[in-house]
C-alpha cells in the first residue's frame, strides 16, 4: 500500500464548534510527527451521554470519559497485515468543556489534548501504569509544542490523571 492517511470526522455534537479542517489537519501533522504514513482514522466527536454508553458497552465503565481509542490495525506480525495504522476515537465535547473550566483551558484546546492522546495509544503509548503514564504524558507535552498547541494544564491539585480510556 502507498503512504496515505485518511480521516474522517463525524460531529454529533453542539457544544464545540472546532471545524474538522483544523481537526483533520492536527491529526495529520499528529500522525507525521509520531512517523505514521499510512492510516485510516476516524473522529467521533459526541456528548457525555453517548460516551458513557459506549464506554460501559465496551469497558464496563457507565461513566463519561473524555476519549476512548479502539485500535482496528491489524497485530504487528499477523500475516496479510499491510502496515496501516487503523483506528476509530470518540471524543466527548462535553467533558472538554467541563475540564476546560476546571484547569483554566478553552473546550477546543482540550478536545485537541485528547484527540493526541488517542492518537499516542494508536501509536502504541499507555497509561495504565505509572512508568509509561509519565512517558505518554511527555509525549503528548512534546507533540503538542511541535503542533504550536500549548501544553495541557494540569487539574488543580495536580495528582489527578487526565486523558482516559484507552480502549485497546
Amino acid at each position: 500500500m502507498s503512504d496515505t492517511v485518511v480521516i474522517e470526522v463525524v460531529d454529533r455534537q453542539r457544544r464545540v464548534k472546532l471545524g474538522s479542517g483544523w481537526l483533520e489537519r492536527l491529526i495529520r501533522n499528529a500522525l507525521r510527527a509520531e512517523k505514521v504514513t499510512a492510516a485510516e482514522v476516524s473522529v467521533l466527536l459526541c456528548d457525555d451521554r453517548r460516551i458513557a454508553r459506549l464506554h460501559d458497552e465496551w469497558m464496563g465503565d457507565p461513566t463519561p470519559t473524555d476519549v476512548i481509542t479502539f485500535d482496528l490495525s491489524d497485530p504487528a506480525g499477523m500475516p496479510g497485515g499491510d502496515g496501516v495504522l487503523r483506528g476509530d476515537l470518540v471524543v466527548s465535547t462535553e467533558t472538554a468543556v467541563r475540564m476546560a473550566k476546571e484547569v483554566g483551558s478553552t473546550p477546543r484546546l482540550e478536545t485537541a489534548y485528547y484527540v493526541i492522546h488517542g492518537i499516542l495509544h494508536l501509536t502504541g503509548h499507555d497509561d495504565l501504569s505509572p512508568g509509561p503514564r509519565r512517558a505518554m504524558r511527555r509525549r503528548e507535552r512534546t507533540l503538542m509544542g511541535a503542533l504550536g498547541l500549548p501544553a495541557p494544564p494540569r487539574p488543580a491539585g495536580g495528582s489527578k490523571p487526565r486523558g482516559g480510556g484507552g480502549g485497546r
